[in-house]
């Protein structure tokens, strides 16, 4: 993983809003005492989300002081994990996922119009609406290849529907996420290829009726029926004195 470093320009200040200081509170309670540092990672998302998409020196500096921790080790959790913006980003920032099931199918062809559409990775386009980045999966293999804008994915994309995808966020538009084929979710494309005869669901016996109080298993009952079984005495030989 390459360095990754605060941004050169930075807000002079940060403090959380009474909301977001109330629910971070709440987070931080969730932990046994001793432990309220455990609550790093959602309070450093919720100043994230606060700070427009990106976390300035001066919100990590705000969440160490409300958790008790040092700078430094609150910067080690935000420059470690890549869901952390150390740098602005736009409206609406797209992750570009770049491991091998999408660069297998053809995540080459949607960076190419990252880059034409919104420009250099990393940097906010001239609005401020669009950036980008490429980053590691995103868990949506099987609906390679996929990008992640702000909180939605966009699967099954091609640089075609990519750039559908962007003009209408640019105009305001809510493009619908998920697969941008005739797929369910990650079903086989085409549609079902199992379980597709109508005969198996013609139901010609009557339901089961439900059962009745008499019907259930009693206290010490055998599990696999309705009453034990009553084991016979053995059958005596013919050696047997009590035959004679």
């Amino acid at each position: 993983m390459s360095v990754r470093r605060l941004a050169e320009k930075q807000p002079p200040s940060f403090a959380f809003t009474p909301q977001n200081l109330e629910w971070a509170k709440a987070q931080i309670a969730k932990y046994p005492p001793g432990r309220q540092q455990s609550a790093v990672i959602p309070v450093l998302w919720r100043a994230q989300q606060q700070s427009g998409g990106w976390l300035p020196q001066k919100a990590i500096e705000a969440t160490a002081e409300l958790l008790g921790m040092a700078n430094i080790r609150v910067l080690e959790v935000a420059t470690f994990y890549t869901m952390f913006n150390l740098s602005p980003v736009g409206r609406f920032h797209v992750q570009l996922c770049g491991t091998t099931p999408c660069m297998l199918r053809g995540a080459e062809g949607l960076k190419k119009v990252l880059q034409k559409m919104i420009g250099k990775e990393n940097e906010v386009s001239g609005d401020g609406v669009f950036s980008w980045t490429e980053v590691e999966c995103l868990g949506a293999c099987v609906n390679a290849p996929m990008v992640q804008i702000n909180a939605d994915y966009y699967e099954d994309l091609t640089p075609q529907t990519l750039t559908r995808v962007l003009n209408d966020l640019a105009v305001g538009k809510m493009p619908k996420p998920g697969p941008q084929i005739d797929r369910q979710n990650s079903a086989p494309v085409g549609g079902a290829n199992t379980l597709t005869d109508p005969a198996i669901y013609n139901v010609t016996s009557p339901p089961h009726s439900a059962p009745h109080d008499a019907d259930a298993k009693r206290p010490g009952a055998a599990a696999n029926g309705h009453e034990a079984a009553v084991p016979k005495p053995p059958i005596a030989d013919a050696t047997d004195p009590r035959r004679n």
